[in-house]
Protein backbone atom coordinates (compact mmCIF):
# COMPACT_ATOMS: atom_id res chain seq x y z
CA UNK A 1 0.00 0.00 0.00
CA UNK A 2 1.27 3.46 -0.92
CA UNK A 3 2.51 5.46 2.06
CA UNK A 4 2.87 9.23 2.35
CA UNK A 5 5.90 10.56 4.21
CA UNK A 6 5.52 11.33 7.92
CA UNK A 7 9.11 12.31 8.69
CA UNK A 8 8.65 16.02 9.48
CA UNK A 9 5.37 15.08 11.17
CA UNK A 10 7.29 13.13 13.82
CA UNK A 11 10.82 14.59 13.84
CA UNK A 12 9.79 18.25 13.65
CA UNK A 13 6.34 17.91 15.18
CA UNK A 14 6.21 21.25 16.98
CA UNK A 15 7.13 23.18 13.83
CA UNK A 16 4.85 20.99 11.70
CA UNK A 17 1.90 21.58 14.03
CA UNK A 18 2.34 25.37 14.01
CA UNK A 19 2.62 25.40 10.21
CA UNK A 20 -0.54 23.36 9.78
CA UNK A 21 -2.52 25.66 12.06
CA UNK A 22 -1.38 28.66 10.05
CA UNK A 23 -1.37 27.36 6.47
CA UNK A 24 -4.63 25.43 6.80
CA UNK A 25 -6.12 28.58 8.38
CA UNK A 26 -7.36 26.74 11.45
CA UNK A 27 -6.24 28.80 14.41
CA UNK A 28 -4.23 32.01 14.80
CA UNK A 29 -1.93 31.77 17.76
CA UNK A 30 0.92 34.05 18.79
CA UNK A 31 -0.18 37.22 17.04
CA UNK A 32 -2.84 38.05 19.60
CA UNK A 33 -1.08 40.10 22.32
CA UNK A 34 -2.05 37.89 25.29
CA UNK A 35 0.00 34.77 25.87
CA UNK A 36 -1.91 31.50 25.85
CA UNK A 37 -4.91 32.72 23.85
CA UNK A 38 -5.76 32.07 20.21
CA UNK A 39 -8.44 32.80 17.62
CA UNK A 40 -10.40 30.14 15.77
CA UNK A 41 -10.44 31.01 12.06
CA UNK A 42 -13.48 30.08 9.92
CA UNK A 43 -12.11 26.76 8.60
CA UNK A 44 -10.92 25.71 12.05
CA UNK A 45 -14.18 26.83 13.61
CA UNK A 46 -16.13 24.60 11.20
CA UNK A 47 -13.92 21.65 12.15
CA UNK A 48 -14.47 22.45 15.82
CA UNK A 49 -18.23 22.72 15.27
CA UNK A 50 -18.42 19.26 13.66
CA UNK A 51 -16.43 17.69 16.51
CA UNK A 52 -18.67 19.41 19.06
CA UNK A 53 -21.75 18.07 17.29
CA UNK A 54 -20.41 14.57 17.88
CA UNK A 55 -19.67 15.37 21.55
CA UNK A 56 -23.13 16.91 22.04
CA UNK A 57 -24.83 13.92 20.44
CA UNK A 58 -23.11 11.50 22.81
CA UNK A 59 -24.17 13.54 25.84
CA UNK A 60 -27.69 14.32 24.65
CA UNK A 61 -28.46 10.67 23.88
CA UNK A 62 -27.32 9.58 27.35
CA UNK A 63 -29.66 11.89 29.24
CA UNK A 64 -27.37 14.87 29.76
CA UNK A 65 -28.90 18.34 29.61
CA UNK A 66 -26.94 21.27 28.22
CA UNK A 67 -26.69 24.40 30.39
CA UNK A 68 -24.79 27.67 30.39
CA UNK A 69 -23.09 28.74 33.61
CA UNK A 70 -21.67 32.15 34.63
CA UNK A 71 -18.08 32.99 33.80
CA UNK A 72 -17.42 34.66 37.16
CA UNK A 73 -17.21 32.90 40.54
CA UNK A 74 -17.23 34.84 43.84
CA UNK A 75 -14.12 34.19 45.90
CA UNK A 76 -16.00 32.67 48.84
CA UNK A 77 -17.61 30.08 46.54
CA UNK A 78 -14.25 29.05 45.12
CA UNK A 79 -12.80 28.67 48.61
CA UNK A 80 -15.67 26.52 49.94
CA UNK A 81 -13.99 23.23 49.05
CA UNK A 82 -10.52 23.53 50.62
CA UNK A 83 -8.68 20.89 48.56
CA UNK A 84 -10.15 22.33 45.35
CA UNK A 85 -8.91 25.86 45.94
CA UNK A 86 -5.46 24.62 46.96
CA UNK A 87 -5.25 22.81 43.65
CA UNK A 88 -6.28 25.79 41.54
CA UNK A 89 -5.24 28.90 43.51
CA UNK A 90 -2.01 29.47 41.57
CA UNK A 91 -3.91 29.30 38.27
CA UNK A 92 -6.85 31.58 38.99
CA UNK A 93 -7.40 34.88 37.20
CA UNK A 94 -9.03 37.42 39.53
CA UNK A 95 -11.33 40.30 38.63
CA UNK A 96 -10.87 43.01 41.26
CA UNK A 97 -12.36 46.14 39.67
CA UNK A 98 -15.57 47.13 37.95
CA UNK A 99 -14.64 50.20 35.93
CA UNK A 100 -12.62 52.35 38.32
CA UNK A 101 -14.23 50.98 41.48
CA UNK A 102 -12.66 48.21 43.53
CA UNK A 103 -15.07 45.31 44.01
CA UNK A 104 -16.22 44.32 47.50
CA UNK A 105 -15.84 40.66 46.55
CA UNK A 106 -13.05 39.35 44.32
CA UNK A 107 -14.37 37.40 41.34
CA UNK A 108 -12.56 34.50 39.70
CA UNK A 109 -12.71 33.70 36.01
CA UNK A 110 -13.88 30.10 36.22
CA UNK A 111 -11.10 27.52 36.07
CA UNK A 112 -13.82 24.83 36.21
CA UNK A 113 -17.43 24.89 37.39
CA UNK A 114 -17.95 22.55 40.34
CA UNK A 115 -18.27 25.54 42.65
CA UNK A 116 -20.87 27.16 40.37
CA UNK A 117 -23.22 24.25 39.68
CA UNK A 118 -23.19 22.57 43.13
CA UNK A 119 -24.73 25.44 45.17
CA UNK A 120 -27.40 25.89 42.50
CA UNK A 121 -28.30 22.20 42.54
CA UNK A 122 -28.73 22.55 46.31
CA UNK A 123 -31.58 24.99 45.58
CA UNK A 124 -33.13 22.99 42.74
CA UNK A 125 -33.40 19.47 44.20
CA UNK A 126 -34.29 18.18 47.67
CA UNK A 127 -35.36 14.56 47.08
CA UNK A 128 -33.78 11.34 45.83
CA UNK A 129 -36.75 11.14 43.45
CA UNK A 130 -35.34 14.10 41.52
CA UNK A 131 -31.99 12.40 40.94
CA UNK A 132 -29.86 11.58 39.07
CA UNK A 133 -29.36 14.82 37.16
CA UNK A 134 -26.75 15.17 34.44
CA UNK A 135 -25.66 18.55 33.07
CA UNK A 136 -22.99 19.68 30.64
CA UNK A 137 -21.81 22.90 29.07
CA UNK A 138 -19.32 23.90 26.37
CA UNK A 139 -17.55 27.21 26.80
CA UNK A 140 -14.40 28.95 28.02
CA UNK A 141 -12.41 28.43 31.18
CA UNK A 142 -9.35 30.38 32.27
CA UNK A 143 -6.21 29.14 33.97
CA UNK A 144 -3.03 31.12 34.53
CA UNK A 145 -0.77 28.52 32.93
CA UNK A 146 2.82 29.16 34.01
CA UNK A 147 4.45 26.49 31.84
CA UNK A 148 5.29 27.16 28.20
CA UNK A 149 1.96 27.63 26.44
CA UNK A 150 1.13 25.76 23.23
CA UNK A 151 -1.76 26.39 20.82
CA UNK A 152 -4.74 24.16 21.65
CA UNK A 153 -2.54 22.07 23.97
CA UNK A 154 -1.60 24.32 26.89
CA UNK A 155 -3.69 27.48 26.99
CA UNK A 156 -4.68 30.24 29.38
CA UNK A 157 -8.11 30.51 27.81
CA UNK A 158 -9.49 27.09 26.94
CA UNK A 159 -12.28 28.01 24.53
CA UNK A 160 -13.57 24.50 23.88
CA UNK A 161 -14.12 23.16 27.37
CA UNK A 162 -16.85 20.54 27.62
CA UNK A 163 -17.53 19.90 31.29
CA UNK A 164 -20.22 17.59 32.62
CA UNK A 165 -21.53 17.68 36.20
CA UNK A 166 -23.80 14.97 37.59
CA UNK A 167 -25.60 14.48 40.93
CA UNK A 168 -26.75 11.24 42.56
CA UNK A 169 -28.37 9.80 45.67
CA UNK A 170 -25.63 7.25 46.43
CA UNK A 171 -21.96 6.46 46.01
CA UNK A 172 -22.90 3.46 43.86
CA UNK A 173 -24.95 5.52 41.43
CA UNK A 174 -22.13 8.04 41.09
CA UNK A 175 -19.80 5.09 40.48
CA UNK A 176 -22.15 3.89 37.74
CA UNK A 177 -22.00 7.38 36.24
CA UNK A 178 -18.21 7.28 36.14
CA UNK A 179 -18.46 4.10 34.06
CA UNK A 180 -21.02 5.72 31.77
CA UNK A 181 -18.73 8.72 31.29
CA UNK A 182 -15.83 6.43 30.39
CA UNK A 183 -18.08 4.77 27.82
CA UNK A 184 -19.08 8.15 26.35
CA UNK A 185 -15.44 9.17 25.98
CA UNK A 186 -14.50 5.83 24.48
CA UNK A 187 -17.13 6.31 21.78
CA UNK A 188 -16.06 9.88 21.07
CA UNK A 189 -12.37 9.07 20.71
CA UNK A 190 -13.06 5.86 18.80
CA UNK A 191 -15.27 7.76 16.35
CA UNK A 192 -12.42 10.23 15.76
CA UNK A 193 -9.81 7.50 15.40
CA UNK A 194 -7.82 8.75 18.40
CA UNK A 195 -6.04 5.87 20.20
CA UNK A 196 -5.71 6.04 23.99
CA UNK A 197 -5.04 4.30 27.27
CA UNK A 198 -7.34 4.75 30.25
CA UNK A 199 -5.62 5.08 33.64
CA UNK A 200 -6.60 5.86 37.18
CA UNK A 201 -4.41 8.79 38.13
CA UNK A 202 -2.18 8.29 41.20
CA UNK A 203 -3.42 9.69 44.49
CA UNK A 204 -0.93 12.57 44.35
CA UNK A 205 -2.06 13.62 40.86
CA UNK A 206 -5.85 13.43 40.97
CA UNK A 207 -8.24 16.33 40.36
CA UNK A 208 -8.36 18.70 43.34
CA UNK A 209 -11.40 17.69 45.39
CA UNK A 210 -11.97 14.26 43.82
CA UNK A 211 -12.04 10.82 45.44
CA UNK A 212 -10.25 9.59 42.32
CA UNK A 213 -9.60 10.60 38.70
CA UNK A 214 -9.71 8.51 35.53
CA UNK A 215 -7.78 9.91 32.55
CA UNK A 216 -7.53 9.22 28.82
CA UNK A 217 -4.04 9.71 27.37
CA UNK A 218 -2.79 9.53 23.81
CA UNK A 219 0.67 9.60 22.23
CA UNK A 220 1.57 12.52 19.98
CA UNK A 221 3.87 12.27 16.92
CA UNK A 222 6.92 13.44 18.91
CA UNK A 223 6.44 10.65 21.44
CA UNK A 224 5.15 12.88 24.23
CA UNK A 225 1.87 11.98 25.90
CA UNK A 226 -1.16 14.24 26.04
CA UNK A 227 -4.08 13.97 28.45
CA UNK A 228 -7.24 14.28 26.33
CA UNK A 229 -10.07 13.59 28.78
CA UNK A 230 -10.70 13.13 32.49
CA UNK A 231 -13.49 11.68 34.64
CA UNK A 232 -13.72 12.45 38.37
CA UNK A 233 -15.67 10.78 41.17
CA UNK A 234 -16.15 13.71 43.54
CA UNK A 235 -17.85 11.80 46.33
CA UNK A 236 -19.59 14.26 48.68
CA UNK A 237 -16.70 16.71 48.88
CA UNK A 238 -18.42 19.53 47.00
CA UNK A 239 -21.97 18.79 48.10
CA UNK A 240 -20.92 18.93 51.76
CA UNK A 241 -19.15 22.24 51.18
CA UNK A 242 -22.31 23.73 49.68
CA UNK A 243 -24.90 21.95 51.83
CA UNK A 244 -26.41 20.16 48.82
CA UNK A 245 -28.62 17.69 50.73
CA UNK A 246 -31.57 15.50 49.78
CA UNK A 247 -34.14 13.37 51.56
CA UNK A 248 -33.39 9.71 50.92
CA UNK A 249 -36.00 6.97 50.33
CA UNK A 250 -35.90 5.96 54.02
CA UNK A 251 -36.61 9.52 55.13
CA UNK A 252 -33.07 10.37 56.25
CA UNK A 253 -31.23 13.48 55.05
CA UNK A 254 -27.89 13.02 53.29
CA UNK A 255 -25.58 14.90 50.97
CA UNK A 256 -25.73 14.24 47.24
CA UNK A 257 -22.89 12.45 45.47
CA UNK A 258 -21.37 14.01 42.36
CA UNK A 259 -19.09 13.44 39.38
CA UNK A 260 -17.55 15.67 36.75
CA UNK A 261 -15.74 15.03 33.47
CA UNK A 262 -14.12 17.19 30.83
CA UNK A 263 -12.74 17.43 27.30
CA UNK A 264 -10.94 20.51 25.95
CA UNK A 265 -9.39 22.04 22.81
CA UNK A 266 -6.87 19.21 23.06
CA UNK A 267 -9.32 16.93 21.27
CA UNK A 268 -8.91 19.10 18.13
CA UNK A 269 -5.13 19.27 18.59
CA UNK A 270 -5.01 15.48 18.83
CA UNK A 271 -7.28 15.00 15.84
CA UNK A 272 -4.98 17.23 13.76
CA UNK A 273 -1.87 15.46 15.02
CA UNK A 274 -2.55 11.74 15.00
CA UNK A 275 -3.84 11.64 11.42
CA UNK A 276 -1.52 14.19 9.79
CA UNK A 277 1.42 13.67 7.43
CA UNK A 278 4.19 15.76 5.89
CA UNK A 279 1.72 17.39 3.49
CA UNK A 280 -0.45 18.71 6.35
CA UNK A 281 -3.89 17.85 7.66
CA UNK A 282 -5.62 14.57 6.91
CA UNK A 283 -9.22 14.70 8.08
CA UNK A 284 -11.74 11.97 8.69
CA UNK A 285 -14.63 12.55 6.26
CA UNK A 286 -17.23 12.72 9.05
CA UNK A 287 -15.68 15.84 10.60
CA UNK A 288 -14.11 17.47 7.51
CA UNK A 289 -15.57 20.97 6.90
CA UNK A 290 -15.24 20.22 3.19
CA UNK A 291 -15.47 16.54 2.34
CA UNK A 292 -14.85 16.90 -1.41
CA UNK A 293 -13.10 19.69 -3.30
CA UNK A 294 -13.54 19.93 -7.06
CA UNK A 295 -10.68 21.35 -9.15
CA UNK A 296 -11.57 22.37 -12.72
CA UNK A 297 -8.54 21.97 -15.03
CA UNK A 298 -8.77 24.86 -17.53
CA UNK A 299 -8.31 24.37 -21.26
CA UNK A 300 -6.40 26.62 -23.63
CA UNK A 301 -9.76 27.05 -25.33
CA UNK A 302 -11.85 29.58 -23.38
CA UNK A 303 -15.16 28.02 -24.43
CA UNK A 304 -14.05 24.57 -23.30
CA UNK A 305 -12.94 26.05 -19.99
CA UNK A 306 -16.46 27.41 -19.44
CA UNK A 307 -17.91 23.96 -20.19
CA UNK A 308 -15.43 22.36 -17.75
CA UNK A 309 -16.51 24.77 -14.99
CA UNK A 310 -20.18 24.05 -15.77
CA UNK A 311 -19.39 20.34 -15.55
CA UNK A 312 -17.63 20.89 -12.19
CA UNK A 313 -20.73 22.66 -10.91
CA UNK A 314 -22.87 19.78 -12.13
CA UNK A 315 -20.66 17.40 -10.14
CA UNK A 316 -21.04 19.64 -7.08
CA UNK A 317 -24.82 19.66 -7.43
CA UNK A 318 -25.17 15.88 -7.43
CA UNK A 319 -22.89 15.57 -4.39
CA UNK A 320 -24.70 18.31 -2.49
CA UNK A 321 -28.04 16.68 -3.26
CA UNK A 322 -26.71 13.56 -1.56
CA UNK A 323 -25.68 15.35 1.63
CA UNK A 324 -21.95 15.65 0.92
CA UNK A 325 -20.09 18.84 1.89
CA UNK A 326 -18.43 19.98 -1.34
CA UNK A 327 -16.65 23.03 -2.75
CA UNK A 328 -15.64 24.01 -6.30
CA UNK A 329 -12.34 25.92 -6.42
CA UNK A 330 -12.83 28.34 -9.29
CA UNK A 331 -9.91 30.63 -8.46
CA UNK A 332 -8.30 31.93 -11.65
CA UNK A 333 -5.23 33.56 -10.10
CA UNK A 334 -3.57 30.27 -9.08
CA UNK A 335 -2.69 27.08 -10.95
CA UNK A 336 -4.35 23.68 -10.45
CA UNK A 337 -1.08 22.46 -8.91
CA UNK A 338 -1.22 25.19 -6.28
CA UNK A 339 -4.80 24.24 -5.53
CA UNK A 340 -3.79 20.60 -5.03
CA UNK A 341 -1.17 21.66 -2.48
CA UNK A 342 -3.56 24.05 -0.76
CA UNK A 343 -6.37 21.53 -0.28
CA UNK A 344 -3.99 18.75 0.70
CA UNK A 345 -2.70 21.04 3.48
CA UNK A 346 -6.33 21.54 4.60
CA UNK A 347 -6.90 17.79 4.76
CA UNK A 348 -9.93 17.56 2.44
CA UNK A 349 -10.59 13.80 2.20
CA UNK A 350 -11.34 13.58 -1.54
CA UNK A 351 -10.26 15.75 -4.46
CA UNK A 352 -12.10 15.61 -7.78
CA UNK A 353 -10.33 16.74 -10.92
CA UNK A 354 -12.29 17.59 -14.05
CA UNK A 355 -10.65 18.61 -17.31
CA UNK A 356 -11.12 18.14 -21.05
CA UNK A 357 -10.85 14.35 -20.88
CA UNK A 358 -13.32 14.00 -18.01
CA UNK A 359 -15.71 16.37 -19.77
CA UNK A 360 -15.63 14.47 -23.06
CA UNK A 361 -15.94 11.03 -21.42
CA UNK A 362 -18.46 12.10 -18.71
CA UNK A 363 -16.11 10.88 -16.01
CA UNK A 364 -14.31 12.33 -12.98
CA UNK A 365 -10.89 11.68 -11.48
CA UNK A 366 -10.90 11.05 -7.72
CA UNK A 367 -7.84 11.47 -5.49
CA UNK A 368 -8.01 10.30 -1.87
CA UNK A 369 -6.05 12.54 0.52
CA UNK A 370 -4.66 9.86 2.82
CA UNK A 371 -2.82 7.83 0.16
CA UNK A 372 -3.00 10.18 -2.87
CA UNK A 373 -4.28 7.30 -5.00
CA UNK A 374 -6.08 8.35 -8.19
CA UNK A 375 -9.08 6.61 -9.74
CA UNK A 376 -11.37 7.53 -12.63
CA UNK A 377 -15.08 6.74 -12.46
CA UNK A 378 -18.14 7.36 -14.58
CA UNK A 379 -20.32 10.31 -13.60
CA UNK A 380 -23.25 8.03 -12.75
CA UNK A 381 -21.04 6.10 -10.28
CA UNK A 382 -19.79 9.25 -8.55
CA UNK A 383 -21.83 9.31 -5.32
CA UNK A 384 -21.41 5.61 -4.65
CA UNK A 385 -17.64 5.77 -5.21
CA UNK A 386 -17.17 8.87 -3.05
CA UNK A 387 -19.01 7.24 -0.16
CA UNK A 388 -16.95 4.11 -0.65
CA UNK A 389 -13.78 6.21 -0.46
CA UNK A 390 -15.00 7.89 2.72
CA UNK A 391 -15.34 4.48 4.38
CA UNK A 392 -11.92 3.35 3.15
CA UNK A 393 -10.23 6.56 4.31
CA UNK A 394 -11.77 6.35 7.79
CA UNK A 395 -10.79 2.70 8.15
CA UNK A 396 -7.22 3.38 7.00
CA UNK A 397 -6.68 6.45 9.18
CA UNK A 398 -7.93 4.69 12.29
CA UNK A 399 -5.75 1.68 11.55
CA UNK A 400 -2.65 3.82 10.92
CA UNK A 401 -3.16 5.81 14.12
CA UNK A 402 -3.61 2.64 16.18
CA UNK A 403 -0.51 1.06 14.60
CA UNK A 404 1.61 4.09 15.55
CA UNK A 405 0.18 4.16 19.08
CA UNK A 406 0.79 0.46 19.67
CA UNK A 407 4.39 0.82 18.49
CA UNK A 408 4.93 3.37 21.27
CA UNK A 409 3.30 1.40 24.11
CA UNK A 410 5.91 -0.81 25.81
CA UNK A 411 6.35 -2.94 28.92
CA UNK A 412 9.58 -3.40 30.86
CA UNK A 413 10.43 -4.78 34.29
CA UNK A 414 13.27 -2.34 35.06
CA UNK A 415 13.24 1.40 35.63
CA UNK A 416 16.56 1.81 33.79
CA UNK A 417 15.09 0.34 30.62
CA UNK A 418 11.94 2.44 31.05
CA UNK A 419 14.04 5.62 31.15
CA UNK A 420 16.03 4.53 28.09
CA UNK A 421 12.91 3.71 26.05
CA UNK A 422 11.24 7.02 26.87
CA UNK A 423 14.39 9.05 26.18
CA UNK A 424 15.13 7.37 22.85
CA UNK A 425 11.71 6.42 21.51
CA UNK A 426 9.10 8.27 23.53
CA UNK A 427 5.64 6.87 24.14
CA UNK A 428 4.28 5.12 27.23
CA UNK A 429 6.17 2.53 29.24
CA UNK A 430 4.41 0.19 31.66
CA UNK A 431 6.29 -1.22 34.64
CA UNK A 432 5.19 -3.74 37.29
CA UNK A 433 4.06 -2.18 40.57
CA UNK A 434 3.15 -3.54 44.00
CA UNK A 435 0.43 -0.90 44.38
CA UNK A 436 2.06 0.79 47.37
CA UNK A 437 1.86 4.59 47.23
CA UNK A 438 5.42 5.10 48.49
CA UNK A 439 6.79 2.84 45.76
CA UNK A 440 4.82 4.74 43.16
CA UNK A 441 6.29 8.05 44.33
CA UNK A 442 9.75 6.50 44.35
CA UNK A 443 9.31 5.29 40.76
CA UNK A 444 8.40 8.82 39.70
CA UNK A 445 11.34 10.29 41.60
CA UNK A 446 13.91 7.80 40.25
CA UNK A 447 12.83 8.05 36.64
CA UNK A 448 11.99 11.75 36.46
CA UNK A 449 9.00 10.74 34.32
CA UNK A 450 5.33 11.50 34.79
CA UNK A 451 3.31 8.71 36.36
CA UNK A 452 0.09 8.45 34.36
CA UNK A 453 -1.39 5.95 36.79
CA UNK A 454 -2.55 2.35 36.64
CA UNK A 455 -5.00 0.63 34.28
CA UNK A 456 -8.65 0.73 35.35
CA UNK A 457 -10.36 -2.30 36.83
CA UNK A 458 -12.00 -3.16 33.50
CA UNK A 459 -8.54 -4.18 32.23
CA UNK A 460 -7.97 -6.91 34.84
CA UNK A 461 -7.11 -9.56 32.24
CA UNK A 462 -4.63 -7.22 30.54
CA UNK A 463 -2.98 -6.44 33.90
CA UNK A 464 -2.61 -10.12 34.85
CA UNK A 465 -0.97 -10.94 31.52
CA UNK A 466 1.52 -8.09 31.91
CA UNK A 467 2.56 -8.61 35.54
CA UNK A 468 2.72 -12.41 35.61
CA UNK A 469 5.94 -13.41 37.40
CA UNK A 470 7.18 -9.82 37.79
CA UNK A 471 8.09 -7.85 40.89
CA UNK A 472 7.92 -4.20 41.87
CA UNK A 473 11.23 -2.56 40.82
CA UNK A 474 11.37 -0.60 44.09
CA UNK A 475 10.50 -3.00 46.93
CA UNK A 476 10.83 -6.35 45.13
CA UNK A 477 7.40 -7.57 46.20
CA UNK A 478 5.13 -9.35 43.68
CA UNK A 479 3.46 -6.91 41.30
CA UNK A 480 -0.27 -6.37 41.74
CA UNK A 481 -0.79 -3.97 38.87
CA UNK A 482 0.99 -1.77 36.30
CA UNK A 483 2.24 1.80 36.53
CA UNK A 484 2.37 3.81 33.30
CA UNK A 485 5.22 6.29 32.74
CA UNK A 486 5.75 8.95 30.06
CA UNK A 487 6.99 12.40 29.19
CA UNK A 488 3.95 14.62 28.97
CA UNK A 489 2.87 18.04 27.77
Amino acid sequence: MKKIKRERWSKEFSKWFDEVLEKAELYDYGRYPIKGMGIWRPYGFKLRKLVLELIRREHDTTGHEEVLLPLLIPEHYLRKESEHIRGFEAQVYWVTHGGVEELDVKLALRPTSETIITPMVAYWYQSYKQLPRKFYQIGSIFRYETKATRPMIRLREVTTFKEAHTFHDSFEDAERQVKEAIGIYRRIFDALGIPYVISQRPEWDKFAGALYTIAFDTIMPDGKVLQIGTVHHLGQNFTKAFEARIQQEDGTIDYMWSTSYGISDRIIATLISVHGDDRGLVLLPKIAPIQVVIIPIPSKDEEKTKKIIDYARKVRKVLEDNGIRVYVDEREEVTPGYKYYDWEMRGVPVRIEVGERELSEEKVTLVRRDLLIRTTVNFNELVEKVRELFNEIEKYLKSRAREFFNSKLRFTKTLEEAIDIINTQGGIVEVPWCGNLDCGLEIEARTGLRVLGRPIKDEEKYIKERISGHKCPVCGKPAKTILRLAKTY
